[in-house]
């Protein structure tokens, strides 16, 4: 049985998030504050650490910075709660060591995911670790980057920056594909023309995901599409200096194939979804996919066209306008001109 340390000063989210775990199989210690999560990681060694940001005593950052000094605590995955979201703080967290940042209020599946990702990737780097003779893991990557987050940061540091406005072209389909992007911010949308020239929004991607991958060995080029849906900025590489990176780090190259495959599943799930769920189920799921991905908070409107709703949900304009004139009926939203807002978040989601 894999032992967690959840560090959090809420008294009833520690309790709650604690339960949770033990009903996963997990055991669990638990400390109020930062000072005391440090005493018990060094003296109990967990598994992995599950730990908040804002907290007396010693804060989040606090907790990382005095564990990674320490040779036996330095190793143990450390996983960030907070309700912090803005891209520099991530980036703060992530440049000193912690291996996943989760945002509050988080989904039950999206914790037990992360606690058993973080778990695997550890007993993956153990594994190579071991088999690992006279080199270490800095002679295999010339370029001193450890992890997918390091990537990332290097994506920032070195790529070349570009700015697009609402409504502009990042690259479009059948163009050649020599780069491959890091969202720095702001919202893209990828799509396609089907054959009767209608445009189908194949994935929305945020602040923090990459875009544009195409193969690595053929010269295939772009095959959709990406339009800033909102004012953006990315940073770029080439396809070859990114190969590059992957044939010397294993471990990016395990994250990263980690990661597409988790974008794959995505994928599949909102296909099945435009070919099985009801039109209602379609609108609803659509806008609360839109009210994620740019991060509103249920009082907050959303600003996008009907096209690009119905492009998402895989329904016709028309369609989608007399379900949102439905939606509006029911009290579930309110409409003034492109800006939808959400009146009853959970009426949504149990939609039909």
């Amino acid at each position: 049985m894999k032992t967690i340390l959840l560090i959090e000063d809420d008294t009833a989210l520690r309790e709650n998030t604690a339960e949770l775990l033990e009903l996963s199989d997990y055991k669990v210690i638990t400390s109020p504050n930062g000072k005391i999560g440090i005493a018990k990681a060094k003296e109990e060694k967990p598994d992995i650490i599950v730990c908040d940001i804002m907290m007396p005593e010693v804060d989040g950052y606090g907790v990382l910075e005095a564990l990674s000094y320490d040779a036996t605590t330095n190793q143990i995955p450390f996983i960030f709660l907070s309700a912090k979201t803005e891209h520099k703080e991530i980036r703060k967290g992530m440049d000193m060591g912690a291996d996943d940042y989760l945002t509050k209020p988080f989904e039950e599946e999206e914790l037990i995911s992360a606690i058993e990702s973080r778990l695997a990737k550890a007993k993956i780097i153990a594994n190579i670790l071991q088999e690992q003779s006279s080199k270490t893991i800095e002679d295999q990557n010339d370029d001193g980057l450890r992890n997918l987050h390091e990537l990332k940061n290097f994506f920032d540091d070195h790529g070349e920056l570009s700015e697009y406005k609402k409504g502009e072209t990042i690259y479009k389909e059948d163009e050649h594909s020599n780069k491959v992007y890091l969202i720095l911010k702001g919202v893209v949308k990828s799509h396609k023309m089907d054959e009767s020239g209608k445009e189908l929004i194949t994935a929305l991607y945020k602040a923090d995901d990459f875009l544009g991958f195409t193969s690595f060995i053929d010269n295939i080029p772009y095959q959709e599409s990406a339009t800033a849906v909102e004012d953006c900025e990315v940073a770029g590489i080439s396809k070859n200096s990114l190969k590059e990176i992957l044939e010397k780090s294993k471990n990016i190259s395990l994250e990263l194939m980690e990661l597409l495959t988790d974008n794959l599943t995505e994928i599949k799930e909102q296909l099945l979804q435009m070919a099985y769920s009801s039109v209602r189920r379609k609108t609803a799921q659509t806008i609360l996919q839109f009210a994620e991905i740019l991060n509103k908070k249920p009082e907050e409107s959303i600003k996008i066209s009907r096209n690009d709703l119905a492009s998402v949900a895989g329904i016709a304009t028309e369609s989608l306008i007399r379900t949102l004139s439905s939606f509006k009926k029911d009290g579930l939203i309110e409409i003034e001109g492109r800006n939808i807002k959400i009146l009853d978040l959970s009426g949504l989601q149990l939609v039909e």
